[in-house]
Parts: C-alpha cells; sequence; structure tokens
C-alpha cells in the first residue's frame, strides 16, 4: 500500500504538470461510450503509455486516454479506456485511475457502462440511472492494508450512488425528452458473459442489468469520499432472455447508436451539477 502511495504521488505529479486547472468532474465512458469526449472543448489529451504507473488498456472500444477540457461550462477529465479485472489486472490496478482523480483533487465522479438488461421490462439502447449494485460473489478492491489516509476501513455504502445527483440526472433527462430508466446495477467478474441459470439468479435477487465493471471503481470513489453518478447503457439483453448468442460486437453497435443521446444526457447533467 504504501509502495502504491508513492507511485500515485509520480502519477499525479506528472498530470499536473500537464494540465493549468483541477477538473470538478471525472467521467469514466464505458464500452461504445467514448463519442462523449467529443463534446469536451478544449481538449487535451494524455494516452495512458505517457503516464508514469498508469495501467494499459486491452480491450476493444477503450482507446486509453485521459481527455481534460470543459464540458458544460465545468471542467472535467474523461476516461476514454477503463481497466477490468478480466483483463488479468489486480483489483489495485483496476481502481488506480480513481485514486489518482481524488488525489488530483477531484471530488466527483460519473461512471457509465455498457451492460446487459436483466430487466426484461428494457429493450437495447435503453439508459439506466443506477441506483444501486450488487457484488456478492467479487473480490473487494479494499481487500487487504487499509491506509486511513484513504478511507476506513469499513466504508459505509448505504448510499453509494449520490441520491442528489439521481435527482439532477432525471431532470436532465425529462427536460431532454429522454427516457431515463433506473435500476440496480449487478456486477460479475467477467470476460465470459453469464449464463442464463445466473441471470435467472440475479433477477431474483434484484437485478436490473448487469456488467463487467463499475463497482469496484464506485466502492473505491465512496471509500475516499467521492460523490458518485452512475448511468448504464444497456447495449443487449442477458442470456436466456432472447434466443440468440451474445457477443461483444453488439455491445459496441448499441453504444454507436445510443451516443448522441448519450452524450447529450451527460453533458445536461454536467452543466446542471450542484
Amino acid at each position: 500500500m504504501k509502495d502504491m502511495m508513492k507511485k500515485l504521488a509520480r502519477t499525479v505529479e506528472y498530470l499536473k504538470s500537464k494540465i493549468s486547472f483541477t477538473p470538478e468532474i471525472a467521467i469514466i465512458l464505458g464500452s461504445g461510450l467514448g463519442k462523449l469526449a467529443d463534446f469536451i472543448e478544449g481538449r487535451q489529451e494524455i494516452p495512458y503509455e505517457e503516464i508514469p504507473n498508469f495501467p494499459q488498456t486491452t480491450v476493444v472500444g477503450h482507446e486509453g486516454k485521459l481527455i481534460f477540457g470543459r464540458l458544460g461550462g465545468r471542467n472535467v477529465v474523461a476516461m476514454k479506456g477503463r481497466f477490468h479485472y478480466y483483463e488479468g489486472n489486480d483489483m489495485e490496478v483496476v481502481v488506480y485511475p480513481i485514486r489518482t482523480f481524488k488525489h488530483m483533487g477531484i471530488p466527483n465522479i460519473i461512471v457509465t457502462n455498457a451492460a446487459g438488461g436483466v430487466n426484461t421490462g428494457f429493450v437495447p439502447g435503453d439508459l439506466m440511472l443506477i441506483t444501486d449494485h450488487i457484488s456478492l460473489f467479487c473480490d473487494n478492491p479494499l481487500r487487504g492494508e487499509n491506509l486511513d489516509d484513504l478511507g476506513p476501513r469499513f466504508p459505509d455504502m448505504s448510499k453509494a450512488y449520490d441520491r442528489d445527483l439521481q435527482k439532477i440526472a432525471l431532470e436532465s433527462a425529462k427536460n431532454l425528452g429522454i427516457e431515463l430508466k433506473s435500476g440496480i446495477y449487478s456486477y460479475c467478474k467477467g470476460p465470459s458473459f453469464e449464463s442464463p441459470a445466473e441471470i435467472r439468479a440475479l433477477r431474483l435477487i434484484g437485478a436490473d442489468a448487469v456488467g463487467m465493471s463499475t463497482v469496484p471503481e464506485v466502492i473505491t470513489a465512496r471509500h475516499m469520499g467521492m460523490r458518485v453518478l452512475g448511468i448504464s447503457c444497456i447495449t443487449n439483453m442477458a442470456a436466456g432472455i432472447l434466443d440468440q448468442p451474445l457477443n461483444h460486437e453488439e455491445v459496441m453497435e448499441t453504444g454507436k447508436q445510443v451516443e448522441k443521446k448519450f452524450s447529450s444526457l451527460v453533458s445536461d447533467i454536467v452543466a446542471n451539477w450542484k
């Protein structure tokens, strides 16, 4: 942990030497949702490979760069490409960017993802406001030594997703004429898609959507006191709901179809952030 803190300090020192402001909000862009970065004005792009100690992404649809600039009249940084446990990364690597953002002085984070619809009332292309999550069977990113400088040993997750920010998101969607569903996101390790039996089990315990990211990042952000807003793009129906196989190409294609709606919504949320 102490070695990790030294690495963070080097990463933050480098990033601060490259930018002239501290972002108010960090935005993690999920698979197929990177088009939002084009809405950022005065963009300054920093490839992950140039950032000391920063991990590298290996997944199609995750370009691997931080984009600094202004969105909705606010200073932001967008993470175009995230890190997943299924890539073979340790959890410390998966959540390294979140700890970097906090140590840069960024207090807020928007997490987005491509997710499978578990709720049979959803259809591909829906956007879902994340109100809570399920992560019963996956490794916790806080496992191991706790450093009190980061946060408490046993952080509370009863309000992991900020309720005031959810109200802003719902109001933005209403004003834009965008239907924004609400629901619970379930995290599974991947990289295989879940089985039909697993999806039935997840539905029974309350999941509305399922994916292979987000929850480790949210736990880490809340551990450090960051405010969190989460949005899922339902890119496909989960296994067993439709009589067809699942593939990553469908995820990417649906992301492209909703990119304008998604980008407009997130931009308006940022503009109305309180």
